[in-house]
């Protein structure tokens, strides 16, 4: 399978030791993202934070009422069983100690 810039499949050819060993050098410091300043960050991660948010798909609201009650039904049974438990151990602690 290939595509515009080559093959996925297979590695590049005719690459030598020199390209391998000059892509594991350490990354640079510094540059645009080392220069800004406190606000600029803060503007940037809001932007990023904006871009990432439009990419979100929203659930309907017929979606979102059925994850509601699934959800809802889910803890309810957590709750009666974690409760069923307790009590259970309540009577065995208060039988053996009480």
């Amino acid at each position: 399978m290939t595509d515009a810039l080559g093959s996925i499949d297979m590695p590049e050819r005719g690459r030598s030791e020199d390209d391998t060993a000059e892509s594991q050098k350490k990354p640079r410091r510094g540059g645009k993202r080392g220069k800004k300043g406190p606000f600029a960050r803060l503007a940037l991660f809001y932007r990023q934070v904006v871009a990432e948010l439009r990419k979100v798909v929203w659930p309907t609201r017929s979606q979102l009422s059925t994850y509601t009650t699934v959800v809802i039904v889910f803890v309810v049974i957590i709750i009666g069983l974690v409760t069923v438990i307790d009590l259970g151990i309540n009577r065995v602690v208060g039988y053996v100690f009480g």
